[in-house]
């Protein structure tokens, strides 16, 4: 067989080959491209899972501080989910978790008042004694909020916290709480706003396992606003 002849079956043997490797390549794209999907949903599933777990505990073992985490405050009146936080201090506090309620959180700009003064002024209005309540009036998120509580009661000689918040917040208030040092567990409010419905239930939810996926990824906070009737 001449060369000339042999020339078109070289050079489709090539193109061949070259279609081969493309589809490989192809197959071999696709293949990552859905496994990076299907870690992506079981790292969200299974958080989703683990903040729905926490959010079900409600451990009233003694500790040396019960800490409230802030949440909105209108001139001194503490929001309904704030409210909800510290009426389930006061419960855990008459049940003698611990003879120390640490209320924890600054204010907004123009706000006359910081979340922590505002929770501790509502539990004495509710007859905790003022002794008893230690306001850090520092943090404008869940993580600054950690750190400035994390340092107070450092500072006390205080180590272990029964956290109160939202449920949905549990794990990522107690997850930061640790990282910060603190021998932490959760006691969430059972009523307010956070907790009326199927629909702020998923919404917490959803919030809650964004947010502590960020947190876990870089560290820092990532808090979302509640509505202003909240």
């Amino acid at each position: 067989m001449s060369t000339a002849s042999r020339r078109p079956d070289i050079a489709t043997s090539v193109a061949d080959d070259q279609r081969s490797l493309g589809a490989r390549l192809a197959r071999w794209c696709r293949r990552l491209i859905a496994g990076v999907i299907l870690a992506a949903l079981l790292v969200v599933g299974g958080t989703a899972v683990r903040v729905w777990q926490v959010a079900r505990i409600d451990d009233w073992t003694p500790a040396d501080a019960i800490v409230v985490l802030g949440a909105a405050q209108y001139s001194g009146t503490p929001s309904p989910v704030f409210e909800a936080r510290l009426e389930q201090a006061r419960k855990l506090y008459e049940h003698g978790v611990s003879d120390t309620i640490v209320t924890v959180g600054g204010k907004q700009e123009g706000d006359l008042f910081t979340e922590a003064a505002a929770g501790k002024n509502y539990l004495i209005e509710s007859g905790v004694p003022a002794d008893a309540i230690v306001a850090v009036e520092e943090g404008s998120d869940t993580l600054l909020s950690i750190k400035a509580v994390s340092e107070e009661m450092s500072e006390m000689g205080l180590s272990s916290a029964v956290l109160v918040s939202d449920p949905w917040h549990g794990l990522r208030t107690r997850t930061m709480a640790r990282d910060a040092g603190l021998d932490a567990w959760t006691a969430p409010t059972r009523q307010g706003p956070a907790v009326f419905t199927r629909e702020s239930q998923f919404h917490g939810i959803a919030r809650e396992t964004g947010a502590l996926i960020w947190y876990q990824i870089t560290h820092y906070s990532a808090d979302f606003e509640y509505t202003a009737d909240q």
